[in-house]
């Protein structure tokens, strides 16, 4: 698995570069925001983790561009800032994780585990449907008719597993687990930023098909 680590403190990005080599990672590492675009550019990697406060351009910045170039690319954020808004902030930009500094190594790898895990792996040309919506499991692209829109990597867990209910609900805790495997945003809130995300581009797409919620218990489908 090849890791891009974007940390300024040098002692931090060298100390973090080696737990990771030493658990069979390859590495490359950045040191400001401006950096990290140029490898982002140049290579492909199965992950990013990516510090918030950096030199040039910061790390939202950054991840604000990673997305807006269709690049599905799982990312940490690492930060010292840890409040509710600064966590929505940045899930709401498209990352897949956020661990606030100081944080354990062993939390780190059991994160970096979890999302490689999450990588979807499927056949060619497989796709889900639901009323008039097709979705490209391979290309994570949701499609009514002859419109279609690119979704987020959280985006497409979500959206798969309400295809796959066929119009039953799905519960919080099932959305939770699937979607981010870990306890650490796993709320009734952050399901709900990325379920307005759908249903804006659903809305986008003119289709038939509604996401209903049930407080409390869930969402599901409705054509």
């Amino acid at each position: 698995m090849k890791i891009l680590l974007v940390e300024d403190s040098l002692q931090l990005n060298k100390a973090l570069s080696t737990v990771l080599k030493r658990n069979s990672y390859i590495v490359d590492s950045a040191f400001d925001g401006e950096e990290a675009l140029l490898y982002i550019k140049q290579s492909t990697y199965d992950a990013i983790i990516l510090d918030i406060m950096l030199p040039k351009v910061n790390g939202l910045e950054v991840l604000k561009q990673v997305r807006s170039q269709k690049l599905e690319t799982p990312i940490i954020m690492l930060t010292a800032k840890s409040t509710t808004e600064d966590k929505i902030h940045g899930l709401d930009l498209g990352a897949d994780d956020y661990l606030p500094k100081p944080f354990s190594v062993d939390e780190l790898l059991a994160r970096l585990r979890a999302l490689m895990r999450r990588k979807p792996k499927y056949d060619e040309d497989q796709k889900e449907e639901f009323g008039d919506l097709s979705l490209d499991t391979n290309s994570f692209v949701l499609s009514c008719g002859d419109k279609s829109v690119p979704l987020m990597n959280k985006e497409f867990h979500i959206m798969s597993l309400l295809m796959k209910s066929n119009g039953k609900v799905v519960s919080l805790d099932t959305i939770s687990k699937s979607a981010w495997d870990t306890d650490s945003y796993s709320t009734s809130e952050n399901v709900w930023v990325f379920i307005s995300y759908l249903r804006k581009k659903i809305e986008k797409l003119q289709s038939k098909v509604k996401i209903k919620s049930i407080r409390y218990q869930g969402y599901y489908l409705e054509f």
